[in-house]
């Protein structure tokens, strides 16, 4: 069958490359502009426009998709199923009803827990200890759909949300083959959403990533994995940002914020409202990433001292 592929990050990759690889003929890509990256701004290539033209498959990069911006590339490309792996755009109705088998996406939840922007992040920030990825059929709603097929996977006690991405990315393409090997059989409705069960992941900036010591240690380490290896979470010393990368939740007590141990052999503990933080990598921004051992070698913290929010 003729696709059509809509996909932006490094997510989106396995999927399209499950694609490429199958029977089936990628007749184009949709994929957001070129942004600008990294302290000199250079203007880079989504990596799904990088793999596309690795294989000579058309590159379609539209600014919006409203009122019938890609009409002529639909009646062009004739898709009979269009894939939708985290595009970053809402598919308007047009799109949505051109293809005779409709539109499917693949979501990094286990929908409909965490529908939108983040839900890989949000399932490790709060707690979850299951993850997994949903096949949809794709609706005029965010993230409504009926679902196709879905896989869960455990998350990892000491998992990031980056490497929870990475296993996540994987295990969408290979339920993608599963739902699209079945849609050539036979067409699906799916199942409708429990919307009772319904919850939100908004997209991630850096204005949540402040840590509140005031939170318990265990919420605190599910919040710095959840936001590793961006935005991550930010704390500050004597006026100072400082970013924190990895932590350990441990059983102590102090005020929150409070340094309770700062030994270069042992590293940095932190009180919590609950419980207390072994914080195990830093930075200081402008400086270098660092375990808390080699920070302290060369930066001395008296105990007592206070991290701020």
């Amino acid at each position: 069958m003729n696709i059509l592929f809509m996909g932006t990050p490094d997510f989106a990759v396995p999927s399209l490359q499950m694609l490429i690889d199958s029977t089936h003929k990628v007749v184009g890509v949709l994929t957001q502009p070129d942004k600008p990256q990294g302290r000199k701004q250079i203007l880079t290539p989504p990596p799904v426009k990088t793999l596309a033209l690795v294989h000579n498959i058309p590159v379609h990069q539209p600014t919006t998709l409203k009122n019938g911006a890609i009409s002529d590339l639909l009646d062009q490309t004739q898709p009979d199923l269009i894939i939708v792996v985290a595009y970053g755009k809402i598919l308007p109705k047009y799109v949505l009803d051109f293809p005779r088998l409709g539109c499917v996406n693949v979501h990094g939840s286990l929908l409909p827990r965490w529908r939108g922007a983040a839900p890989i992040q949000w399932s490790v920030i709060a707690g979850d200890t299951d993850a997994g990825v949903t096949t949809m059929k794709m609706a005029e709603g965010l993230d409504t759909g009926n679902i196709l097929f879905m896989e869960k996977t455990k998350i990892g006690e000491r998992e990031t949300a980056g490497e929870l991405f990475d296993r996540l990315a994987v295990l969408g393409a290979q339920l993608l083959e599963k739902t699209i090997n079945q849609l050539a059989i036979q067409d699906m409705d799916g199942i409708p959403q429990d919307e009772t069960q319904a919850c939100y992941a908004s997209m991630l900036d850096k204005e949540m990533c402040v840590i509140d010591w005031a939170r318990s240690a265990t919420e605190l380490d599910c919040f710095i994995r959840g936001l590793n290896p961006w935005p991550i979470a930010l704390t500050t010393l004597d006026g100072a940002r400082v970013k924190i990368y990895a932590a350990l939740p441990e059983s102590a007590s102090g005020t929150p914020g409070t340094v309770l141990e700062a030994d270069a052999k042992k590293g940095l503990l932190i009180a919590c409202g609950t419980g207390a933080l072994r914080i195990m990598e830093l930075q200081v921004v402008g400086g270098k990433r660092m375990s808390a051992c080699d920070y302290l070698r060369g930066h001395a913290i008296a105990c007592g001292t206070q991290f701020g929010n």
